[in-house]
C-alpha cells in the first residue's frame, strides 16, 4: 500500500510504503508522485517496509529521475536495518540521502 502528503508550505511530497515494497505497488508509486504538482523535495518513508526487492529499488531510482536527477532531493526515511542494508548494498546511499 502506498500514501502520499504533499506540504504546501515546505512543497516536499512525503510518500509512505506499507508492508512489502515490490512490483505489487508500482502502479500506486508511480501514481503518488506524477499525480500531484512537482515538488521542491521527496521523502520517502520507509517505516512499514517489511520487505523491498530490485523493482522497488528500480521504482525509487524513476522517483529520482522524475525529480531532476542527480540535482534532486530525495530522502528515504525510516527504513529499519535490514531495508537500510539492501539500499547500502545497492549503493543508494549514493543516490540518495537515507536517514
Amino acid at each position: 500500500m502506498v500514501e502520499s502528503f504533499f506540504d504546501n508550505q515546505s512543497e516536499c511530497l512525503t510518500i509512505k510504503v506499507k508492508g512489502r515494497f515490490d512490483y505489487s505497488c508500482h502502479k500506486m508509486f508511480k501514481d503518488a508522485f506524477t499525480s500531484t504538482k512537482v515538488a521542491n523535495s521527496y521523502e520517502v518513508n520507509l517505516s512499514e517496509v517489511m520487505y523491498l526487492d530490485s523493482s522497488a529499488l528500480g521504482m525509487l531510482l524513476l522517483l529520482r529521475d522524475y525529480a531532476g536527477g542527480a540535482s534532486s532531493v530525495v530522502k528515504l526515511t525510516h527504513g529499519n536495518s535490514a531495508v537500510v542494508e539492501i539500499l547500502t548494498i545497492a549503493n543508494f546511499h549514493r543516490l540518495f540521502e537515507i536517514s
